[in-house]
């Protein structure tokens, strides 16, 4: 499979000029106003320095100049933005991440196998190998274009490759009963990952007009759609989303596969497919009833497993739905606060995975924004770069999943980090 670079370069182009213009509304302390009788007034103030910064951007990227560059001209727009909503770092600490965040793509880049996906277990190829490309989308990389397009191109080829005629993407025959880690098991993470990837991918160019590619969102949430629950499990709330098989000794539906399923839902929304409202509504029902109002916390099926991880599940699943501001995001998100990373690579309990609960909660934080995302935001920086190792990865993560590698707890450690670059449009506030 090809990206047919001339295609897609006008709409590539229309789509970096919304994203400006998007950001001077964001960044500039004057914006154009509606007067009383629906005329609109004149731009004043310093929008008219953007503006022209905006256009020098926009020519250099049309010109073709220094392509690999491309990402930076976005990245101090998207500064400017996450600077104006609180200057939460400081210069040297925008120096800190920048080379965390490029060392940790130079790592992973090394990593990335023959066929395009990334080491990990066999069967959890898919999901890993969807973190990683988010993890370059993440920072404005992008197929075919600068250091690392050749990689993503072979990434996103491996994926359309696993995704089966049903539309799972899995790459491995499902087992007969419900297997700790195994295909049972990861698959729907697998799928939920690979969904949101593509999605991603297709809205951040806004011209990636590859019809595979269009083909296999729509297959995959015509899947997820499909398995989304419609009747109750043992009296408990519908809508969220289990394993292939379910448990017999925890019936229930869960939580972090629900919230993989939601972020496809929306991203794939935002990137103009065809999403029915009741597959969100009948999802955040359930993910509602997770909610435990005395601890301020999300907890797993069993209603008594909680950790950090399915908290940030709980508040970006909120957030997603726009209700960031209700009590039940706010009382969980302080709950959060007191839950400190510095302790690197160290959990709360079984179910509490440093990279993974790392990940949910950046994004749950910044979607908060102000005191949350300003407390919570540079102890993780600091954390994850004091202890990004020599090659420019992580270690595995502590407990059982470290048989996931490397490559999955480098790549969540990279998407904990890039909030800040608000160049995922699923992770925009």
């Amino acid at each position: 499979m090809e990206y047919h670079r001339s295609d897609r370069s006008a709409k590539r182009n229309g789509h970096i000029m919304k994203m400006i213009t998007d950001q001077l509304v964001e960044t500039t302390p004057f914006v154009e106003r509606q007067s009383h009788d629906g005329a609109s007034a004149s731009f004043v103030g310093p929008r008219s320095d953007f503006r022209m910064v905006a256009l020098i951007i926009l020519w250099c990227v049309m010109a073709g100049q220094a392509r690999s560059e491309e990402p930076r001209a976005v990245e101090f727009l998207r500064r400017a933005r996450s600077e104006t909503s609180g200057r939460v770092l400081s210069p040297p600490q925008w120096t800190q991440l920048d080379l965390t965040v490029d060392n940790g793509l130079k790592y992973l880049a090394t990593q990335q196998e023959a066929d395009g996906s990334f080491p990990t277990l066999p069967h959890a190829k898919p999901g890993v190998t969807g973190l990683c490309i988010l993890a370059f989308l993440s920072r404005g990389h992008l197929p075919n274009e600068g250091p690392y397009g050749r990689h993503l191109q072979l990434a996103v080829e491996y994926i359309l490759s696993v995704q089966r005629q049903d539309g799972l993407f899995t790459n491995q025959p499902v087992e007969a009963t419900l297997t700790s880690h195994g295909v049972s098991h990861v698959a729907m993470y697998n799928h939920g990952i690979c969904g949101l990837m593509l999605s991603e991918l297709y809205g951040t160019t806004g011209s990636f007009q590859n019809e595979s590619v269009r083909k296999a969102i729509v297959k995959g949430l015509a899947f997820s759609q499909a398995r989304q629950s419609q009747t109750s499990v043992l009296g408990k709330v519908t809508g969220g989303f289990d394993y292939l098989i379910p448990s017999r000794s925890h019936p229930g539906l869960d939580l972090p596969i629900t919230s993989c399923h939601l972020l496809f839902f929306r991203s794939a929304k935002n990137a103009g497919f065809d999403v029915p409202a009741d597959c969100a509504l009948d999802a955040m029902r359930y993910v509602k009833s997770c909610y435990d109002a005395k601890g301020h916390t999300f907890s797993y099926r069993d209603q008594q497993t909680f950790s950090r991880g399915l908290t940030g599940c709980g508040i970006l699943a909120l957030s997603l739905a726009g209700e960031y501001e209700t009590e039940m995001a706010r009382d969980a998100g302080d709950w959060l606060l007191e839950q400190s990373f510095e302790q690197f690579n160290r959990s709360r309990s079984g179910h509490d995975r440093y990279f993974y609960s790392a990940y949910y909660c950046s994004q749950a934080m910044f979607q908060l924004g102000g005191r949350y995302w300003n407390r919570y935001y540079p102890p993780v920086l600091a954390t994850l770069a004091k202890h990004q190792r020599a090659d420019g990865g992580w270690d595995r993560e502590f407990g059982d999943t470290d048989r996931y590698g490397n490559a999955y707890s480098s790549s969540l450690a990279i998407l904990a980090l890039t909030p800040p670059y608000q160049l995922l449009p699923i992770f925009q506030r």
